[in-house]
């Protein structure tokens, strides 16, 4: 069996074997996932749909690192599509001050994206909430079935866990499928409005998109990574904004920091983080739907940088719009906005990939002397005094 066109003794010699292979399960994971959801809708959304109707509920997205990121990207569109008071804070702002991201006179939904579920921030994140808020309901989002948080939900009659499908908590050091299995079950839980085989048809569309551009894309980011970029730029609005700055991580993490990167929003870019850009820099745009009012900013942004020539390559992803300006298409018939994360995923990470290869570095596991860990190391949790 091969992945992403690489025989898996060669992975193995490379470092690359589990990576590879968790870009690669992706929209099998995600079918599995809406099925499991599918089939025990009557326990879950029972729970969920008792839980929203809170009166001046306060949903919290929570996680560290790329866990925290599925949250940033799902808070625009949760707002906005459903009217959620939702925010997205990441658990290490909590631990550090948990009285500024908590609020004591607000009921709390705490909704915990977390791979191992055993991070110390993570855990340390819901026992304050259940210390500081008279009402705090946790959803727990994890890969884990024997982590701390998976633990923690059973004992919990106010906590509900919903575990990943197998194979989804990733034994190479970077997230992947954990990311993105983390954040189609919170679209889909997070919106019992939407009907359920109306998801279903949504992820059943981008998952076969997605394995369709697999074999392509994959060649195609190993051809990026190629031309030597110093520096890879990711830039994108509203939920796409949450997504760049998960990519930005990922080419940070599997290049060991020897690619620096950077990410923002298409507007935000102009005001000063545009000094990024260089003649080593790839720029990558998250382009919005192209119906959105919002597509028309990320058009000229694009239309600015190709102009400009000040960067070494601009890529853009996203559906053809009225500027007809240069794509890697993603034209999916009928997908929600959000769902357009996925697939943009899937790109970022095999750059990624190709990026760390390209450099002599093992995706499995990019710092092999252990200052930067899987699951975060020498975090000291202090009490907080009430």
């Amino acid at each position: 069996m091969k992945y992403l066109a690489y025989e898996q003794s060669s992975l193995a010699d490379l470092g690359a074997l589990h990576t590879a292979r968790e870009i690669s399960q992706q929209a099998r994971l995600w079918r599995e996932l809406t099925n499991g959801l599918i089939q025990s809708k009557l326990e879950w959304k029972s729970w969920m749909l008792d839980v929203l109707s809170t009166p001046s509920l306060r949903i919290i997205l929570c996680g560290a690192g790329t866990s925290a990121f599925a949250g940033r990207a799902l808070e625009p569109w949760l707002r906005a599509s459903f009217g959620l008071s939702v925010e997205a804070v990441s658990t290490t702002d909590i631990v550090s001050k948990p009285l500024a991201f908590l609020d004591p006179a607000r009921p709390t939904l705490m909704v915990s994206f977390a791979r191992s579920g055993n991070s110390p921030e993570s855990v340390a994140a819901v026992k304050l909430a259940d210390q500081l808020l008279p009402y705090c309901r946790h959803l727990v989002l994890t890969c884990n079935p024997e982590g701390e948080l998976a633990r923690y939900s059973v004992a919990n009659p106010h906590a509900y866990c919903v575990l990943m499908p197998e194979g989804s908590n990733d034994q190479s050091f970077a997230m992947t499928s954990s990311f993105s299995c983390m954040f189609v079950a919170a679209a889909m839980m997070l919106s019992p409005g939407i009907l359920l085989s109306r998801a279903k048809e949504q992820i059943e569309s981008v998952a076969a998109f997605c394995e369709a551009q697999l074999e392509g894309w994959a060649v195609q980011a190993k051809a990026l990574a190629g031309q030597g970029f110093k520096r890879v730029i990711y830039l994108g609005s509203a939920e796409m904004a949450g997504l760049a700055e998960e990519s930005a991580l990922k080419m940070l993490e599997l290049t060991a920091g020897r690619i620096a990167t950077r990410f923002d929003s298409t507007l935000g870019v102009r005001h000063g983080p545009k000094f990024m850009i260089d003649a080593q820099s790839c720029v990558v745009i998250f382009m919005a739907p192209a119906k959105s009012e919002t597509r028309r900013y990320d058009d000229d942004l694009q239309t600015e940088l190709i102009t400009n020539g000040i960067a070494q390559q601009v890529l853009a992803l996203g559906a053809k719009s009225s500027a007809n300006l240069p794509l890697l298409e993603v034209d999916i018939a009928g997908l929600d906005d959000i769902y357009y994360a996925l697939p943009y995923l899937l790109f970022a990470q095999l750059f990624a990939f190709e990026s760390a290869l390209a450099l002599g570095l093992a995706p499995d596991n990019p710092c092999p002397t252990g200052e930067v860990n899987r699951v975060v190391q020498g975090v000291k949790i202090y009490p907080h005094a009430v």
